[in-house]
């Protein structure tokens, strides 16, 4: 999985894959369940996925860029449009 984007009221992760022509397994798996635990400094907190809007997506996209550049190259690379994902407490998403 790619470095996330901490946020107290939610994790953003991008499913690049390196920009291969499908999807990473661990984002299937978040789409059949979207229920995750999250461990942060030892503390383990039930979150829930989703995958961004495309608003959501084109908003986020240039912070997520100038986190890791590479991320611009593996979209450019694939004609997927890879899937960002935001992760909220449960209960809260």
């Amino acid at each position: 999985m790619t470095a996330p984007v901490f946020e107290p009221e939610r994790i953003v992760v991008v499913a690049s894959k390196g920009g291969h022509s499908s999807d990473p397994d661990w984002f299937k798996n978040l789409v059949v369940n979207p229920d995750v635990e999250v461990t942060v400094d030892a503390e383990t907190t039930p979150w829930t996925a989703r995958r961004a809007t495309a608003e959501e997506k084109s908003a986020l996209w240039p912070t997520l860029v100038a986190a890791n550049s590479g991320y611009q190259g593996y979209q450019d690379k694939t004609e997927r449009d890879i899937p960002v994902v935001i992760m909220a407490p449960r209960g809260t998403a």
